[in-house]
């Protein structure tokens, strides 16, 4: 739990240098993907945390180790039983529909400040800075919340 802690700071705390320095410097927005899978990897990081604490005390079922099981037993065993914010549910899912649409996108490109996919049915979704500065709020937001759980009971873990 603690090396997946640490893991997710630095992740998080990339992304939030590539939104505040470095596309100062650069203004490419090609840099706005390079920091949302920043923070998803650092969304992933704190998902597995809690689920680790949950699977330590008995609170949820084995799961497989991919993005689909995890998200689910996130949002049927969790979300509600800890008092969580249902919208960090939407946060998570849009930033993972965003990867998967840049992974599966025939084209991209930079117009003006925003970073653009399209789709193969030529549907585009644009990401611009004030994007991801959403996203790092909510990210931190729901990091701590979990944080707070989760260190409560640390005294175990030690």
């Amino acid at each position: 739990i603690i090396l997946n802690g640490l893991l997710l700071k630095k992740n998080l705390h990339l992304a939030d240098h590539m939104v505040s320095v470095t596309y100062k410097l650069v203004k490419d927005p090609r840099l706005l993907l390079s920091a949302i899978k920043n923070i998803f990897n650092s969304l992933q990081n704190i998902i597995d945390s809690l689920l680790i604490y949950e699977r330590v005390f008995k609170r949820i079922p084995a799961y497989p180790e991919n993005f689909g099981s995890k998200f689910s037993i996130l949002k049927d065993n969790c979300i509600n039983r800890l008092n969580l914010d249902q919208s960090y549910l939407y946060l998570i899912k849009d930033i993972h529909t965003l990867l998967l649409e840049h992974k599966n996108s025939p084209v991209e490109f930079s117009r003006k400040d925003r970073f653009i996919i399209c789709s193969s049915n030529y549907t585009t979704k644009s990401i611009s800075l004030d994007d991801i500065k959403e996203y790092l709020v909510r990210s931190k937001s729901f990091i701590k919340d979990i944080e707070i759980i989760v260190m409560k009971d640390a005294r175990i873990f030690s």
